[in-house]
């Protein structure tokens, strides 16, 4: 199904027929697809909606450049638009981002929420890292004014181009010019202020070898979501929701229909 909501169309998809409303919230560079082994294993207990957001999957891209604040008001407009709210999440990797805003700002409309490999969270830049920052930046620089004269314009943009390749993430230079500017408003949004906000309950699923968001972010949420708590995945990876699946649904079935 498709709506038109906040200058684009969001595609979506609903399963199951009665019982309480779930959302269900993919990660950053995939689509509702990802979320669907769970949709499948709770529709008998769940009216369950999957939207894919803005920039993925079938829904079309964002006006403009979008950060957090913007896809969560989106999202919101489609829940209320389909009268979905009040609802429980689930979400993983960048969905927790945007579930997590709606929480802290309209605490009555979301219920439990399970994030699994959430992002969120901003790590320290090590050393390293800073200085690769600034090595970017550097020559980043020198393209940009090597762009402005003629006869260097295209070798400055090749240049940049291999620049982008070394220095940046597999998220990001996977996307177009347009994709990369949503995708750097997103990344650059700390959410550590806003957890303390969150007072719905919070189920934390983490995989012990996650690499995109390590496990001490999960630690660090549990301390700063005021009800919360951490569930390890032994070996895990940023996917471990889906690794294993069948582990993961019986955690989340029997946390969701514990009383409050």
């Amino acid at each position: 199904m498709i709506r038109k909501i906040s200058g684009t169309e969001i595609s979506y998809e609903l399963f199951g027929t009665e019982g309480p409303n779930l959302l269900l919230l993919h990660g950053w560079g995939c689509d509702g697809t990802l979320m669907q082994p769970v949709a499948k294993e709770l529709q008998d207990s769940f009216r369950i909606l999957i939207p894919d957001f803005p920039g993925h999957g079938k829904s079309g891209r964002p006006p403009v450049p979008w950060g957090v604040p913007e896809y969560a008001a989106c999202l919101k407009e489609l829940l209320e638009d389909i009268h979905f709210l009040p609802t429980h999440v689930i979400a993983h990797s960048f969905g927790c981002r945007v579930a997590a805003w709606l929480a802290a700002e309209d605490t009555g409309a979301i219920g439990k929420m399970v994030f699994t490999g959430a992002a969120g969270i901003r790590p320290k830049p090590t050393a390293e890292a800073s200085r690769r920052s600034e090595r970017y930046k550097k020559l980043k620089g020198i393209c940009e004014a090597a762009k402005k004269v003629p006869l260097l314009n295209n070798a400055a943009e090749k240049m940049e181009d291999s620049l982008r390749k070394k220095y940046g993430s597999r998220d990001y230079n996977a996307l177009d010019e347009e994709m990369r500017r949503t995708f750097v408003k997103v990344i650059s949004r700390d959410l550590s202020d806003l957890y303390p906000k969150i007072r719905s309950s919070v189920l934390l699923i983490w995989g012990e070898a996650d690499t995109e968001t390590p496990l001490w972010m999960g630690r660090e949420m549990e301390k700063l979501i005021p009800d919360a708590g951490l569930v390890l995945f032994e070996k895990g990876s940023h996917f471990a929701y889906l690794e294993q699946i069948g582990r993961f649904n019986l955690i989340v079935r029997q946390f969701l229909k514990e009383e409050a």
